[in-house]
């Protein structure tokens, strides 16, 4: 279910505060990844594998029923199943190289907004030596930063990322189309017959697109701010609609994803941890149980200076 809310938006695109979620904008539940249902009998010990291990990042819950299927993983030395639940004392393999599971099973879901700036990649290592993503993030005790999608080199704006490997895959996952918000910069006029045609769908190299919604926001000269929305993932969608009808895009900028809003004092390579009452309402768009938390501390942006509040309006 996309979220039809519509979202406040200031004179300068990137401006924008962060709408709180409600219950009616939430995405619909991914099917394949809802947590394990029990019935009327005693439930089973333990967790099964596959969702100790996505909570912890180091893959998706179907990544890792493939695993188990290839004959990757190992539990107490014999190969596991997908119904196969952890216990307590359990020895895990994966591809031959120990798994210590158990940090998983009690770490509390961290979500940061990242401002992107033009120039970083959203990657681990890059061997032609450019500037990436994680080497800004604070390391974790467990597990470690998942991106929820990705922004190519030459975008810059909102980029989630958590520890919480189910929550990025519901967040990402192609069935809740959760929408995405840019600003666009582009060069040049553009008739109301091309941005029709745009929200109508063209036909692209990977299948049919289109943008969800445009909206004219302003400029001088020969450059034109956009605002526009699209519910899918695909790599680098934004830039060739556009191009597909021979518009050239001249800054790029992501403002929303989903319920998230890039906050408006959030600088580039900053960060804003989302505080526990943030964190549930982002559980409930993704539809998901929400944590039990530890006693609040005061939460600050994690490059040392205060961070945005993102509860103002």
């Amino acid at each position: 279910m996309k979220n039809k809310k519509p979202v406040h938006r200031s004179s300068k695109p990137g401006e924008r505060k962060i709408p709180r979620t409600s219950p009616k904008n939430h995405a619909e539940p991914v099917q394949a990844t809802m947590p394990d249902k029990t019935g009327d009998s005693e439930p089973e010990p333990g967790e099964r594998i596959q969702k100790v291990l996505a909570r912890g990042g180091v893959g998706s819950r179907r990544e890792i029923e493939r695993w188990m299927e290839e004959g990757r993983v190992k539990i107490n030395g014999a190969n596991a199943t997908p119904g196969v639940r952890l216990k307590a004392g359990d020895f895990l393999q994966i591809n031959d190289r120990v798994v210590h599971w158990e940090k998983f099973t009690g770490q509390a879901t961290r979500v940061l907004l990242y401002h992107k700036p033009t120039g970083e990649i959203v990657t681990r290592r890059d061997p032609q030596g450019r500037p990436i993503v994680f080497s800004r993030l604070p390391e974790l005790a467990a597990g470690r930063w998942i991106a929820v999608g990705r922004l190519d080199i030459n975008t810059s704006g909102l980029l989630l990322l958590t520890n919480n490997g189910e929550l990025a895959n519901r967040l990402m996952h192609p069935s809740t189309q959760v929408e995405r918000e840019y600003a666009v910069r582009i060069l040049g006029h553009v008739s109301d017959a091309t941005l029709e045609k745009l929200k109508q769908g063209v036909e692209l190299e990977d299948g049919k697109a289109r943008f969800d919604d445009i909206r004219f926001s302003g400029g001088e000269g020969a450059n034109k701010w956009y605002y526009v929305t699209v519910s899918e993932g695909r790599n680098r969608l934004v830039r060739r609609l556009w191009e597909s009808q021979e518009v050239v895009v001249s800054r790029l900028m992501r403002v929303r994803y989903g319920p998230v809003v890039l906050p408006e004092h959030l600088r580039t390579n900053a960060h804003y941890e989302l505080s526990d009452k943030e964190l549930d309402l982002l559980f409930e768009f993704a539809g998901m149980a929400k944590e039990k938390h530890e006693p609040p501390v005061n939460k600050t942006s994690l490059s040392g200076n205060k961070s945005p509040d993102a509860r103002k309006r």
